[in-house]
């Protein structure tokens, strides 16, 4: 009896290590896939690389046509099977010193930052320092609204009000510093000593506005001890080699550091950076178009989520749009029966106008990346339809959609 008991435990143990030994095993290759090695650069390298003899004739029209007919002013970029079928780096960079654009120039990404912040947290969630479910008082017991969890907040679910607005008027009321950057701590104190009115309760509806993410960028610098430009570096750009991304804040930098200006609607004035861009999250990094192709290549090898968070993230949250919009964790998309699913991000700040485009189904990915803020990126359609994709506008649906400036930025 005692022999067969302890042949029994015997097994067990070492079933139990042979499990354990396993499951290392799967940890141990899956931290060694998010690790670079020389063979990375060179396929990143082909990847981005582009023939402008070769380039597709039909689009490098209609860019032509986008800049001079409705003033396109910017760097864009269509890749399809991993290759880039045009690219154009088309206007000025900084009218004022009549800089012209370059394609290696860095733009603020201002909400396509979003999907980088909703990636970060689902490394974290990965990672299991935070979970889906965890209510904002948990990382900010100060803070003064019930109920919000960082579901709510990535789905724009959260009902908070606009803390751009509520800030600037605070600023302006009060005659406070408009050059020297705030950061997501310093607007958190605010929130919490304000205590604004919130748009909606929480989970009551979708209520898209920058206050959902620049909390998520203050939970990521709070769990994880490091800035949101450090944790950035270290667990997204540099794994995806993305060497010309970076976060700028104006907490962290008095000008920062990029030779691409924004415009406002006329080339009459520059927009200059203040107060309100030191908070980051919601918008702060600044990328190219090749390093945004790097982004879409990691996102899909699983270097930096895993497909089932991937996946996760690619879900609509919220009622849709025309049928076809909605959004998920960070990511607006397009999608349905006998449809492209298509994942995407516009952008609107301090005279920068935006839209990353990826096409999951078809292995498209388009980029309009615009420091002239007018309606130009409203004009797509026919490249879209060129592409034999589905046309990302709400108004080419059923109904009107949302109007720039209301829940597209």
């Amino acid at each position: 009896m005692n022999f067969r008991f302890i042949c029994s435990a015997l097994a067990l143990s070492v079933s139990i290590f042979t499990a354990c030994n396993s499951k290392k095993a799967e940890e141990q290759k899956a931290a060694d896939a998010k690790i670079r090695v020389k063979e990375d650069d060179k396929a990143d390298s082909l990847l981005i690389a582009y023939d402008p003899a070769k380039g597709d004739k039909w689009i490098a029209d209609f860019v032509q046509n986008l800049h001079k007919k409705y003033g396109f002013n910017g760097n864009m970029l269509v890749a399809k099977d991993g290759k880039i079928l045009y690219e154009k780096a088309i206007g000025w960079a900084d009218y004022l010193h009549r800089d012209s654009l370059k394609i290696t120039s860095e733009f603020e990404l201002a909400s396509i930052t979003k999907t980088f912040t909703g990636t970060a947290i689902m490394q974290l969630v990965e990672a299991g320092k935070l979970s889906l479910n965890d209510n904002v008082k948990k990382f900010f017991p100060n803070f003064p609204y019930d109920g919000i969890t960082v579901k709510l907040l990535l789905t724009h679910r959260s009902g908070m009000m606009n803390y751009v607005y509520f800030i600037d008027d605070i600023w302006r009321k009060e005659k406070r510093n408009m050059k020297k950057g705030v950061s997501n701590q310093e607007v958190m104190n605010v929130i919490a000593e304000r205590k604004p009115n919130p748009y909606v309760k929480p989970d009551n509806r979708f209520h898209y506005n920058n206050s959902n993410f620049m909390v998520l960028g203050a939970i990521i610098e709070k769990v994880t001890g490091q800035r949101f430009s450090q944790y950035m570096m270290e667990h997204i750009f540099k794994p995806a080699g993305m060497k010309h991304t970076h976060v700028y804040s104006t907490t962290e930098y008095e000008k920062i550091p990029v030779d691409v200006v924004g415009h406002d609607r006329t080339w009459r004035y520059s927009v200059a950076q203040n107060f309100l861009d030191g908070p980051v999250g919601d918008k702060g990094i600044y990328s190219t178009v090749h390093d945004l192709v790097l982004y879409d290549k990691y996102l899909k090898n699983g270097r930096l989520l895993t497909k089932k968070s991937t996946d996760s993230s690619y879900v609509g949250r919220n009622k849709p749009v025309n049928g076809h919009f909605n959004y998920g964790y960070g990511w607006r998309m397009f999608d349905g029966d006998k449809m492209d699913k298509v994942v995407y991000h516009t952008g609107w700040w301090h005279g920068f106008r935006h839209i990353y485009v990826r096409d999951l189904d078809k292995n498209i990915i388009v980029i309009f990346l615009g420091n002239l803020t007018n309606g130009s990126l409203m004009h797509l359609d026919d490249l879209y339809k060129h592409l034999n994709m589905p046309i990302i506008r709400k108004g080419a649906y059923h109904g009107n959609g949302s109007l720039p400036g209301s829940d597209e930025d």
